[in-house]
């Protein structure tokens, strides 16, 4: 019988880390996976705040829990990540060390941080994306089309909406639309608009507007505008659950592990 694929979730008690837990939990007639470690800060382990809780939602005895990826690094063949950029960067070190593939949805990365995690895609599998949602990416398909068609005439705007206590504006995948469209469109980003007050002036032309809303618990909704002088597009995607983040982390999971991948990969390799 084929060994099933143990996932470590790094950040196991967040929003990401119930759903991943879940998600995983519920695919039990899935031959494939299965959790084998979970990865929780310091504090939460020591007062053992909700830890009963997700061991009950995630029905694997003995479960392996630890504040240290150290302590479980050969509890797990494939590490899902949804933290924050520091806790990722230390991560995705260890995985390197071990030789574990690792899946990360944190956003928020600088350049130079971004150029780091590049440094590993020698050593191990690396799928990374600011959005895992299936939708999400056949959304950046239609964007191109859109851009290729009409952006040259269009003024365009990107507005995202995420719940209050995401940290990091505007959101990873609202940078990643803006790029997508400004690479299709041959345009840097220096025109760009991440904030307006005041007299702001005429519009630049080849610029791009970033608007951000952070309220309740938005899980996280897209809107593209291309508006021109006849008429106005808005191309829109909204999440109604942190479940097709989920699914989609553990897809390029299996795929790492599955195509025995080594190097830096994006989601939609994963699904091509």
């Amino acid at each position: 019988m084929k060994k099933k694929i143990k996932i470590g979730i790094s950040g196991a008690l967040g929003r990401m880390g119930i759903s991943l837990i879940k998600e995983i939990s519920s695919k039990r007639k899935n031959k494939k996976i299965t959790l084998g470690a979970l990865i929780v800060k310091k504090n939460c382990l020591e007062s053992g705040k909700n830890i009963n809780n997700v061991i009950k939602i995630s029905n694997v005895k003995n479960i392996k829990i630890s504040n240290s990826i150290k302590k479980v690094i050969n509890d797990f063949d494939v590490l899902i990540d949804f933290t924050n950029t520091k806790n990722t960067l230390y991560n995705i070190k260890q995985c390197a060390m071990f030789k574990k593939k690792i899946v990360i949805g944190t956003t928020g990365f600088t350049k130079k941080e971004i150029n780091t995690i590049k440094k590993y895609r020698e050593k191990i599998g690396i799928v990374i994306s600011s959005n895992f949602s299936i939708g999400i990416n056949l959304m950046l398909q239609l964007l191109k089309k859109t851009a290729t068609k009409i952006g040259k005439n269009s003024d365009i705007e990107i507005i995202e909406y995420h719940h209050n206590k995401k940290i990091d504006a505007p959101s990873g995948t609202a940078l990643t639309i803006g790029n997508i469209i400004s690479k299709t469109m041959n345009w840097d980003n220096k025109n760009n608009i991440y904030s307006r007050k005041g007299k702001i002036g005429k519009r630049k032309k080849k610029s791009i507007g970033f608007s951000s809303v952070r309220a309740g618990n938005i899980i996280g909704d897209h809107t593209v505008i291309f508006d021109n002088s006849h008429e106005r597009i808005e191309i829109t995607h909204k999440a109604h659950s942190r479940c097709c983040f989920a699914k989609g982390a553990i897809h390029s999971a299996i795929w790492l592990k599955e195509k025995n991948k080594i190097g830096l990969f994006k989601i939609n390799d994963v699904l091509c």
